[in-house]
């Protein structure tokens, strides 16, 4: 090797490595699930000059409710029909698709080394060559013939850490069935092979019989506490925290409704913390026969989204996190999660009050509103985003949804997770609007009306319908959001779309997000 080459060489290797480029990986972008995209290359004075891209169709979908995630210029993400896309942020043309076999409601996580993980709803974890999209392992997490796995998977330090729940509560509204085993999980998996290094139970106690119901058959307990959304990682403490849903009979379990603290490394229960006693409920209690409705017969307002873990004054920590009963709760989670304060923001019910995920910049917590149903019947008035001072939940404002008008069957809910930017939090509607607010005022900056149909780059017919359950994600200066979501008479559609700014229009000072 010549002395110059050598030279080149050893200042290469003494140089600093490239910042990598800014990413959305996983579900809440950060292990602390706060949804915060603090440098995605989108400013708020450009918000309201995003326009649409491309949009790319699934094939034979009927919901797109799927979290993009956006790394190293590509987007991936699962789909309702089983097939996981690995697409060119810029021009949404396909790198490669895996047919995982069942729906894929997870986002995609991107581990150092090149291993994409997701869970299909079935409850199979899977490991792909991020590149190539060829299968790596695949490790079945639960064998109860009711797990469903809705959240989405951590990955930290050589671990894939998997929330499990199930649609076991729906089984339950047959008389003749045995309700209820199911108790929900995390489970650590080894990255490399797939191998179960643990499985933590929320409920520690396993379903005993307890008594026979008015047809003659046995029914079991506790049961339940599914953890239906991503947990959340605290590295400086080695823990993982977990937010639980109702339990499915009787007796009601002292761990629904909870956020829960695991021991990163053995699983491990630290602490628990219930905000809602006594919340035992299956399908049966909202249908004519009642036969395995449980006695205590909850409200059914467990936690769907995961909790938020914020520093704010002096080292001080919180997890935030709102559940579907129109509450939000801080808790402090080195005191054992003591609640340090609370907001009602919803009504509540079975639909109602805070459905997939808030987002917080450190200073204030955004929470969509769904109120979907209220009392029984769809609620005309339904939806808003409010910010709550993380320091105390004092309500700074409040926006409500414009309304449907006369479009039957359409609702302002907004369920969806938001997503969050330096000045701009953007939030999805069921009634298929993806909106921009002000995170001073919570003023609209941005509106786009995705109920329409779609000319997509892969030659699918694509239209957008309601936006619930995964938010948009942000990154290299693009936001990534699906449209479509048939579940509980949503608008049913089928795209993804990607926006980015029209450098051509000019740009109008009085549109900025201060």
């Amino acid at each position: 090797m010549s002395k110059p080459t050598s030279v080149l060489l050893l200042m290469l290797l003494a140089s600093p490595a490239l910042p990598s480029p800014p990413q959305w990986n996983g579900w809440g972008a950060t292990d602390a699930n706060d949804r915060f995209q603090r440098n995605g290359r989108l400013k708020a004075p450009d918000v309201p000059r995003l326009q649409l891209k491309w949009a790319f169709g699934f094939p034979d979908a009927a919901s797109a409710g799927a979290q993009p995630s956006i790394v190293d210029d590509r987007v991936y993400v699962g789909s309702a029909t089983g097939i996981v896309y690995c697409l060119d942020l810029n021009t949404g043309h396909a790198y490669w698709t895996f047919d995982a076999g069942t729906e894929v409601r997870t986002a995609i996580t991107i581990a150092p080394g090149g291993s994409a993980f997701f869970v299909d709803a079935a409850g199979t974890a899977h490991s792909l060559d991020a590149k190539t999209g060829q299968l790596r392992w695949k490790h079945h997490v639960d064998s109860h013939p009711a797990v469903r796995t809705i959240g989405s998977p951590k990955v930290y330090a050589g671990r894939v850490y998997v929330p499990v729940s199930s649609g076991e509560e729906v089984y339950g509204a047959n008389p003749t069935y045995e309700c209820c085993k199911f108790r929900g999980s995390l489970v650590a998996l080894d990255a490399a092979t797939g191998m179960q290094m643990w499985q933590s139970f929320t409920i520690p106690d396993t379903p005993q019989p307890t008594r026979r119901n008015a047809v003659g058959t046995q029914l079991y307990g506790p049961s339940g506490a599914g953890v239906w959304s991503s947990p959340t990682l605290d590295i400086e403490h080695r823990r993982i925290y977990a937010a639980t849903g109702d339990s499915y009979s009787d007796p009601p379990a002292a761990t629904s409704d909870s956020v829960l603290a695991f021991d990163l490394g053995s699983g491990a229960l630290q602490w628990a913390h219930q905000a809602t006693a006594g919340d035992a409920f299956n399908i049966a209690c909202n249908l004519p026969d009642k036969t395995n409705c449980p006695l205590a017969r909850g409200p059914d307002v467990d936690f769907a989204s995961p909790p938020l873990l914020v520093s704010v004054s002096r080292g001080k920590r919180l997890l935030v996190l709102g559940q579907k009963s129109g509450m939000v709760y801080a808790l402090d989670p080195d005191n054992g999660g003591q609640q340090v304060w609370t907001a009602r923001v919803g009504i509540g019910g079975l639909l109602g009050g805070v459905m997939w995920g808030s987002a917080s910049d450190g200073h204030n917590v955004y929470v969509a509103v769904s109120d979907y149903v209220s009392e029984g019947k769809l609620n005309p008035k339904a939806g808003g985003l409010v910010a709550l001072r993380l320091s105390d939940g004092k309500e700074l404002w409040r926006t409500v949804a414009s309304g449907c008008g006369d479009n039957a069957g359409c609702s302002p809910a907004q369920t969806a997770a938001v997503t969050l930017i330096p000045g701009v939090v953007f939030s999805g509607s069921r009634d298929g609007h993806l909106r921009a607010y002000e995170t001073s005022k919570g003023r609209v900056i941005w509106d786009f009306n995705t109920v329409r149909d779609f000319t997509t780059v892969n030659g699918v017919n694509a239209r957008g319908g309601s936006m619930d359950s995964g938010g948009p994600a942000i990154a290299n200066g693009m936001l990534v959001t699906s449209s479509g979501y048939a579940m509980f008479g949503g608008m049913s559609g089928n795209v993804l779309l990607a926006f980015g700014v029209n450098s051509s229009v000019p740009h109008d000072p009085g549109s900025d997000a201060k």
